[in-house]
């Protein structure tokens, strides 16, 4: 995953290259709508941008990118599920500056349009807790657009 520092054991400096690296997921999770790049990302890191990328993907299965545009349309779910926001304004909110990337890629994810997952009910998740509901309604990179399993 990464190149040895010599002198220290592999799985020491593994180990403080995840915590660098969840040092940027957690920046992506507290700042999804601001605009962020790799080279950014990869300061807060302390790495090259090549170099993050392949590690967090190693790291966490997915690009930098692809999970930053997953926790957008997270919180994009969440927010059409308040039904008080419109789709261009949940768009904006979650860092898009297009509407019509934003419906590409939440139908992508999701499995329906913005418009049709703000109308459609959302309470029948309402008896099972938080953690569980947030980890069958993730929005799924393979398998894109496939409902989730029934619980």
């Amino acid at each position: 995953m990464t190149a040895r520092v010599p002198g220290r054991p592999a799985a020491a400096q593994d180990l403080r290259d995840l915590v660098r690296l969840r040092r940027a997921r957690d920046q992506m999770d507290r700042d999804y709508a601001k605009p962020l790049d790799v080279p950014a990302l990869a300061r807060v890191a302390l790495m090259s941008p090549g170099h993050f990328s392949r590690s967090f993907r190693a790291a966490f299965g997915e690009t930098p990118y692809g999970y930053l545009m997953t926790r957008r349309i997270e919180r994009a779910k969440a927010l059409l599920r308040r039904g008080d926001l419109t789709v261009t304004e949940v768009c904006f909110a979650v860092g898009w500056t297009s509407l019509g990337s934003f419906s590409t890629r939440f139908t992508e994810l999701v499995g329906e349009s913005p418009s049709a997952y703000r109308a459609r009910r959302h309470d029948e998740g309402a008896a099972i807790p938080a953690c569980v509901a947030k980890m069958y309604t993730r929005p799924v990179r393979n398998g894109e657009g496939k409902p989730a399993p029934r619980l």
